[in-house]
């Protein structure tokens, strides 16, 4: 197979031809290293390869799962893999592996795919632009001078720009969902409790985190939940087991669904026109296939809402940082992470517990205020971010802290709010704006409500598919 024809088939289908021995796993390793030796340069998504280890992998035997011999990159944050690197973005753990699998990682296996490295990310997952100090930005494959989102930005860009059909990310404020709609791809953040955290991590960001991957059809996003979901041993949250599998319900009919339409940020953050506009036509569409859509936005304090985010992360930055400093007995500096880090970890170190609780009361409360809400819709609809994507330098975590915030929050004015509340949401690549860049359009639904999800974003991709539309990314000398 040449890199062409492997970068026209999602992993799906790929993993069908690997099936019928029409293709090997080793060839579709060898079409992966060769796109990402022929473009990585320009973009800088994969930060580590693992090459030798995937083909010792195939030589091995990959386990004959639904994806069985297709390659996958993992995310450098937190994503354990057993001799894999895992620096999590940043200067202060380089030269770490991982001494195990993690639950998430043990099922990829088992699902069969092949494991090829670790893709870029922002330093602890804190920006919503892919720029660490420790490995330089990762570029947007439609537009090599704009920000390819983050904190998942190599993952999106390795699935962009054609390295691979499918790549893990992991999302505690939007880092699925923002990378998706700045790359023209699938994110799709599951409900809390979804997905496998554990067993080294109890619970990300105190039930904000979770992961899944960015892709680009329906069906790969639907198949590669089914293959990792579900609870492990000691899950401190809970999340209903769905009533069939999610493949099901690619293609199925959706019904007729009660949507309401959001482009006014819930934060009052100012939307941009192109964000407002794929929201419209979005709607627009959504009518045309048959469902009731009307404006209407919940009501939610989200003053409390925006503290709690800042306590929250703070107080689990301290933590880290302390965690760190303990294992190697020596404290952490503030010359060995980025500014940004520092400054939520000393603004962690000045909470109370009291802080902490009310924090989480907060976030339980916009749940409650959306529960409300929801009793009178099935779906709500919105730009996935507020602003078109960035320039790369435009979010720096070196900006004075005001700055920095200011600039940052139209990237999660839509997105962290279901974080919070633990609602699964998704971003669809419907857009493009003047220059080229690709603009998201996010669906939200109820806790545990994939398969409404799964089921209208389907219905969406059949009416307006978007699998076929690339970046026109070449190699030198094309």
């Amino acid at each position: 197979m040449d890199v062409d024809t492997y970068m026209r088939y999602d992993a799906t289908a790929l993993a069908d031809l690997v099936a019928q021995k029409e293709v090997t796993a080793g060839e579709l390793l060898t079409c992966a290293m060769s796109r990402s030796e022929a473009v990585n340069p320009q973009i800088n998504a994969i930060v580590y390869s693992e090459y030798e280890r995937a083909a010792q992998a195939i030589e091995a035997g990959t386990a004959p799962g639904p994806f069985a011999g297709v390659p996958l990159p993992l995310k450098n944050l937190y994503a354990y893999a057993k001799d894999y690197p895992l620096t999590n973005g940043s200067r202060l753990l380089q030269g770490r592996r991982s001494e195990a699998d993690d639950t998430y990682v043990t099922r990829c296996r088992a699902a069969g795919f092949v494991l090829i490295g670790m893709t870029n990310t922002s330093e602890f997952g804190l920006n919503v632009s892919t720029e660490p100090v420790a490995y330089g930005p990762t570029r947007n494959p439609w537009h090599t001078g704009y920000s390819a989102g983050g904190s998942s930005g190599g993952a999106a860009a390795a699935v962009a720009a054609g390295i691979v059909p499918m790549a893990h990310a992991t999302d505690g404020g939007g880092s699925i969902r923002i990378p998706a709609s700045m790359c023209g791809l699938i994110g799709l953040k599951p409900s809390r409790a979804r997905m496998p955290i554990g067993p080294v991590v109890g619970e990300g960001w105190n039930g904000l985190a979770t992961q899944h991957v960015v892709c680009r059809s329906m069906r790969d996003a639907a198949r590669c939940l089914d293959a990792t979901h579900g609870p492990e041993p000691g899950d401190p949250y809970a999340c209903p087991a769905p009533a069939r599998r999610f493949a099901d319900e690619v293609g199925s009919d959706p019904g007729r669904l009660r949507i309401a339409l959001m482009t006014e940020s819930v934060y009052g953050i100012p939307v941009h026109p192109d964000c407002a506009t794929a929201a419209r036509e979005a709607a627009q569409l959504l009518a045309t296939l048959g469902h009731h859509v009307e404006e209407a936005t919940p009501q939610i304090n989200t003053e409390a809402l925006s503290w709690a985010h800042r306590v929250i992360i703070g107080a689990n930055m301290r933590a880290t940082l302390d965690q760190i400093g303990r294992i190697r007995q020596r404290a952490v500096g503030p010359d060995e992470v980025e500014p940004q880090t520092w400054l939520f970890a000393e603004q962690g170190a000045q909470l109370r517990a009291a802080d902490l609780a009310s924090a989480i009361t907060a976030i339980h409360m916009a749940g409650r205020a959306c529960g409300r809400f929801m009793t009178q819709f099935d779906v709500l609809l919105s730009p996935t971010l507020a602003a078109p994507p960035p320039p790369l330098g435009h979010v720096d975590t070196s900006l004075p802290d005001e700055l920095f915030t200011e600039r940052l929050m139209p990237y999660v004015a839509f997105t962290q709010l279901y974080n919070a509340i633990g609602w699964p949401a998704i971003s669809l690549p419907l857009h493009m704006n003047e220059i080229g860049l690709p603009i998201g359009i996010m669906l939200a639904a109820r806790s545990g409500d994939e398969a409404t999800l799964i089921r209208l974003a389907s219905q969406i991709e059949q009416a307006r598919p978007w699998f076929d539309r690339l970046p026109a990314l070449k190699a030198p000398g094309d």
